[in-house]
């Protein structure tokens, strides 16, 4: 039987070097694109793959290779330009149904550029979509690349040499060794695509008008006047020049080589000039150029048309309906933005997907005085998203703290990886606007979140992200974590010379659940030896986590105006973090900021805020931050009762062809027994809800909360993704507002958390190993001091769409 054309397989990939590459399962209508393909290919290669010489297919082979029925046999082709560069293909071995025969084949002027371990990962998992459990590769002993990439891929694998040949044999379970090198690959392509972006050599301006203010004069004279290190290319069809400098009418005529284009035409111009700049070998596109998915469905399919073209030549898309890009690093001084104001140089990076706010971001940026390391503005999102900077900024030694401005989540389980890991390192603060619907602009490539904004913030606390309310608190918090060390603890010492403005730190300090010491107050008199004794002894007192310095000139006579120095002085040498109130200046003030060598704030410069109440709320977000990053990220528990394969057949038993289907109680509890979790009677104490789905966006989920009226009235719920590790299980349990009741409220016996937690842990790896899950309600689940009973379980299966983003 031949199964239909498995377009979930389907992918656009990037590859080592940055470039792009299409993913599709093979045709028979690619006859033609396989003898093409073949005939450049080197004697080596295909003797590598034949184990004999074979300079030309037969007709009979073409249309073997090409005929599969995408079960017993399937093969992936890589396709660059449209032209075929690799293939990669399995075939069941008929007295092993659930073994397959593996094999390679990249074009040599595409080899290690790592199309075959990506080629590997996808037919991974569509053999195991299909039920097939292991590969066995014949690799010539001489074939020293291709071995690499099988025992590279993390599987665990066995080998033999019989004949003069390597046999090797893959267990396709997912291994943690496999999926770190899965996500090790990612890591390094995605960052590389964006390196690229970000250094060019040269960039052609594409639509470079002559007419003042226009967007493509904007552009080149941005570029121009940032003093960027290489040549500028204005790309117009009749102008000699444009702004001084030698036009061409069209990309293809520029003498050398061009790295990065920004594209400023008509948006049923844009299509054309894709296609010079991949003739061109142009590596990266930034479309400033709207009329895209903004102004309705014609549009948003023209978007979609610029995005497959872009990637089938191997570029990524900054856009469309953008802003740009920049980057201060003195190597490129790159300004391929609509901005008129660009901030200094520093360490922050920021990525935001609007370009209208994305003028007045660079502005407040500068008028406080924080310095950027690079700056992306995605517009529409179409292709570069926050999730391929944050894979560039993990690395990147210039960028210390990371700010996201966003609209919309494209990925949002990736985002949620993704933000985890960078976290350890590096801050992430974010605004996360649509609070009250959860929609997507228009234009936007991606989905409407299902999930409630607090659902939301509750995952991005789980990956460590600081979500702030507004923009305000963004760059209040950046100013912090760009200058600042992390605090070591919540312990926080306010030192003041007015009562007034010390009662107001104190009080939002005790509001946000911070350790206030005891407050020093100064008096109005107080002169720059007062503040620099009282700041010192703070900094060396043990019990002192981060200081608090408000400073206002008193109402009668003059001030010290020595205090900023002696607080800058105390500032560069502690090793706790340091906010102020000075006069009322907000950012980074001359008066409290340690000077680099390019006249920007430099690490020990101390942030000012107009407000105590500010400057404490700024404080707290960051001591949170340093709290999650210092708490043991916990590990994955594993169950040895579990029995995975058991529970993937009753599902696929009870779901056959069709879906929904709702399970009745006895097979649901059949399937929870397969992850040691039993439904009975009985049981005491309080009734809780652990509730596992299916989430469209985010994957698999797992909630928990009281099961009550008023805990359902008031959503009082805990959200995490699932598999949760150990730590994030206990988190679960007390982060709702009814905790108490189970930690032992007014002298009450508290409950066996340590059983609660278990239980949560094994019905989220349930979750996470079942996609077809669409919901598990665990309710009541009863809990007291002996332990914890679930007395019913409802299940919905639901076949999902296509595999987990």
């Amino acid at each position: 039987m031949t199964e239909r054309y498995p377009d979930q397989w389907e992918a656009d990939v990037v590859l080592s070097d940055g470039g792009t590459a299409h993913l599709r399962p093979i045709r028979p209508e690619d006859a033609d694109l396989l003898r093409t393909f073949h005939a450049r290919l080197s004697p080596e290669s295909i003797y590598y793959r034949f184990f004999s010489p074979r300079p030309h297919l037969s007709d009979r082979e073409v249309e073997h290779f090409t005929t599969v029925d995408y079960d017993r046999r399937a093969a992936l082709i890589a396709t660059i330009a449209g032209e075929m560069v690799a293939v990669v293909r399995y075939d069941r071995l008929g007295d092993r149904p659930a073994t397959a025969e593996v094999a390679f084949l990249v074009e040599d002027a595409h080899q290690g550029r790592g199309v075959a371990p990506v080629l590997l990962e996808h037919i991974a998992a569509a053999a195991r979509e299909r039920g097939v459990r292991r590969f066995v590769a014949s690799v010539l002993p001489d074939n020293r690349r291709m071995t690499r990439v099988f025992r590279e891929a993390g599987y665990r694998a066995e080998q033999r040499f019989e004949e003069g040949v390597i046999e090797l044999v893959l267990d396709l379970e997912p291994t943690d060794t496999s999926l770190e090198v899965m996500t090790a690959r990612e890591h390094r392509a995605e960052s590389r695509s964006i390196q690229r972006l970000l250094f060019p050599g040269s960039v052609a301006v594409i639509g470079a008008s002559r007419a003042e203010h226009s967007v493509g004069q904007t552009v080149l004279r941005n570029l121009l006047s940032g003093d960027f290190t290489g040549p500028v290319y204005p790309v117009h069809p009749t102008a000699v020049a444009v702004a001084g400098v030698r036009a061409y009418a069209s990309v293809l005529e520029i003498p050398d080589d061009v790295d990065l284009a920004v594209v400023a035409v008509r948006a049923d111009a844009v299509h054309e000039v894709v296609e010079e700049c991949a003739g061109k070998g142009v590596r990266g596109l930034v479309v400033v150029s709207s009329g895209f998915g903004e102004v309705g469905e014609e549009g948003r399919a023209a978007q979609e048309q610029l995005v497959r073209l872009a990637r089938a030549y191997g570029m990524r898309v900054v856009g469309p309906n953008c802003l740009g890009i920049a980057n201060t690093d003195t190597g490129v001084r790159l300004n391929a933005t609509l901005a008129p104001t660009m901030p200094g140089r520093g360490p922050v990076g920021f990525f935001s997907q609007s370009g209208a706010l994305g003028i007045a971001i660079l502005e407040r940026t500068a008028q406080r005085g924080l310095g950027l390391s690079t700056f992306v503005s995605a517009g529409n999102r179409a292709d570069v998203s926050g999730n391929d900077l944050m894979q560039y900024w993990e690395e990147d030694p210039a960028t210390k703290a990371v700010l996201l401005y966003l609209e919309s989540l494209g990925n949002p389980r990736k985002f949620a990886r993704l933000a985890r890991r960078l976290g350890r390192r590096k801050p992430i603060v974010a605004v996360k606007s649509g609070r009250s619907t959860q929609g997507v602009p228009i234009g936007h490539a991606a989905r409407a979140l299902t999930l409630a904004d607090h659902a939301v913030s509750a995952l991005f606390e789980q990956a460590g992200v600081i979500r702030v309310e507004d923009l305000a608190e963004l760059f209040d918090v950046a100013q912090v974590l760009a200058y600042q060390p992390l605090p070591a603890g919540d312990r926080i010492a306010i030192i003041d010379n007015s009562n007034s403005l010390g009662l107001l730190a104190q009080d939002e300090a005790v509001a946000l659940g911070l350790d206030v010491r005891p407050r020093i107050d100064l008096g109005p008199g107080a002169d720059a030896d007062d503040y620099e004794a009282a700041v010192a002894g703070a900094l060396e007192d043990d019990t002192v986590d981060a200081v608090v310095a408000l400073f206002t000139p008193p109402t009668i006579g003059g001030y010290d105006l020595r205090v900023p120095e002696k607080i800058l002085r105390l500032a560069a040498e502690g090793r706790k973090p340091i906010v102020a109130t000075y006069l009322g200046t907000e950012g980074m003030p001359a008066d409290l900021r340690v000077t680099g060598p390019d006249g920007m704030a430099a690490e020990g410069s101390v942030p000012s805020y107009t407000s105590p109440e500010d400057a404490v709320r700024a404080l707290a977000y960051v001591i949170r931050y340093a709290q999650w990053r210092q708490r043991p990220p916990g590990r994955m528990p594993v169950f040895d009762d579990i029995d995975r394969d058991r529970a993937r057949e009753l599902v696929a038993g009870w779901l056959g062809d069709g879906g929904p289907v709702d399970v009745p109680p006895a097979r649901a509890a059949e399937l929870l027994s397969c992850y040691g979790i039993d439904v009975a009677e009985g049981g005491d104490g309080v009734p809780t809800r652990i509730v596992v789905r299916e989430d469209a966006s985010f994957g698999a989920l797992i909630s928990f909360g009281i099961a009550d009226e008023t805990a359902a009235l008031l959503d009082d719920r805990a959200y995490r993704l699932s598999p949760l590790a150990d730590v994030e299980a206990a988190e679960m349990i007390r982060a709702i507002r009814t905790a108490p009741l189970l930690l032992g409220h007014r002298g009450a016996e508290p409950v066996d958390v340590a059983a609660l937690e278990k239980l949560l842990l094994r019905a989220s790896r349930l979750g996470y190993d079942l996609p077809e899950v669409a919901r598990l309600e665990l309710s009541p689940v009863m809990v007291d001091g002996a332990g914890a009973t679930v007395r019913e379980a409802t299940l919905t299966l639901e076949r999902p769409l296509g595999p987990r983003s």
